[in-house]
């Protein structure tokens, strides 16, 4: 059995299963809520509870966790968001269907002053939506499961959302009303932008795709063309609910491919960028790469081997333009599994055996490491986080196991509302022509 081999077996599974382990120990079980990251009174986050949601069925499929508790915790989860508060008051939950970014783990309630986020209210709908098109028993428990999802899909105004105009806004407060910002370039709106087609209640139209699509920027890197999109994160998240190959629009019809090999070819730009080291990073290389908006040793700015260096904290790494201060975060290679496992395999491997990523952490891969800044840590890693963030472990587990067995994949094709949001943006080809099973 050669290394890949063995990556690909027992593990590939082991971090699987240690990874799924922040949602079986890092969720309140009273109200379901996920917490955001590993530190001491950190908020519950929304997008990593829809991960959570998610990532049940695939603890359930691979024998991390009952299906009876699966179903436990998902009730707990959908119920406490259709019981808890919705108005424009300052310490809600959520407003017109969508969610505060953070909540207080205790209560559910806004975190601070946080925004209502647009996206993120996406990646939680998402994880519901997953688990409706899972949990397909007859029994009450999971009839329940199908009919709440339903309904607070439903409830999302996605119109109110628009603000009046055309494309969706990132998202809005009730001290000052909506952000000035909307989502336009390519990025992981893709997601958001198809359930918000796809509402049977509050539809987007169609023109609001396209002028998102509009603002699209075409580039060659590396001998590489594609669509760019700045933080490697962007490339990824809406791949984890859909599987866009063969299945194109308007603009990657144009372009001859699909977003599954614009993904690929993403991933080859950042293997290549980080064996080119424009910066000269320590540890870049070819099993070294994964660059993207991540935890870091910062901010800090000092000289280093004579050079002087800047040092974020978190922050929207990306490339090829940076910006880039030598931090790689592991999540995001393993996220992209289903686009290039010949180089992203040698890579796991690589962080397992070769620098010992996994070593003393309870849920497999911390969040970043930095082997250029100075840290007194006595392996090649240097500076190693001292956190995991729910939004970077959703995808390790889901990108792995779309990769093992396409089981998110399959799930979302049973959606009406996502097939149907693909189709009204102009979709067309690929499994998106076979007929669409029964979701209910």
């Amino acid at each position: 059995m050669n290394k890949v081999d063995r990556v690909i077996g027992a593990e590939l599974d082991t971090l699987q299963r240690e990874t799924f382990g922040y949602f079986e120990h890092e969720v309140n079980s009273v109200n379901g809520l996920a917490i955001d990251r590993t530190a001491e009174d950190s908020p519950a986050s929304i997008a990593a509870t829809g991960f959570a949601l998610a990532a049940y069925p695939v603890g359930v499929e691979r024998g991390f966790i009952s299906r009876a508790a699966a179903v436990k915790r998902t009730l707990t989860t959908l119920r406490f968001f259709w019981n808890s508060p919705q108005g424009p008051q300052h310490d809600a939950t959520g407003y017109q269907g969508l969610y505060y970014h953070f909540l207080d783990m205790q209560t559910g309630r806004r975190a601070g002053q946080c925004e209502l986020s647009t996206v993120d209210s996406a990646f939680l709908l998402a994880g519901m939506l997953t688990a409706a098109a899972y949990f397909d028993a007859g029994t009450d428990d999971e009839q329940e499961i199908r009919t709440v999802a339903d309904a607070l899909y439903r409830r999302a105004n996605w119109l109110w959302a628009q603000n009046k105009g055309v494309t969706l806004t990132h998202g809005w407060n009730p001290e000052s009303g909506f952000l000035q910002y909307r989502w336009e370039g390519y990025d992981e709106g893709l997601l958001l932008y198809m359930l918000a087609l796809g509402s049977p209640t509050y539809p987007l139209v169609g023109e609001g795709f396209a002028a998102w699509c509009s603002t699209y920027q075409w580039k060659n890197q590396y001998g590489y063309e594609y669509l760019y999109a700045g933080s490697f994160f962007t490339h990824q998240l809406s791949h984890i609910w859909i599987d866009f190959r063969g299945i194109q629009d308007r603009f990657m019809r144009d372009k001859g491919i699909d977003y599954f090999e614009n993904t690929r070819r993403a991933t080859h730009v950042q293997q290549q960028y980080a064996i080119e080291n424009p910066l000269k990073f320590n540890g870049y290389g070819p099993s070294c790469w994964g660059i993207t908006a991540s935890d870091g040793p910062g901010p800090d700015t000092i000289k280093v081997d004579g050079v002087e260096r800047q040092f974020f904290n978190y922050i929207a790494r990306g490339v090829p333009f940076g910006p880039d201060d030598g931090t790689i975060a592991p999540w995001a290679v393993v996220a992209s599994l289903p686009f290039a496992p010949d180089i992203v395999l040698p890579s796991i491997e690589y962080f397992i055996r070769g620098l010992k990523l996994k070593a003393n952490n309870p849920y497999g891969f911390k969040a970043t490491f930095n082997a250029t800044y100075p840290a007194k840590t006595g392996n090649r890693c240097g500076w190693v986080s001292p956190l995991h963030y729910g939004i970077n472990q959703g995808p390790l587990v889901l990108m792995i196991e779309n990769y093992r067995s396409e089981l998110l994949w399959r799930l979302t094709r049973q959606s009406p509302y996502i097939v149907g949001g693909l189709r009204r943006a102009g979709f067309d080809g690929g499994w998106l022509q076979e007929p669409l099973h029964d979701f209910q």
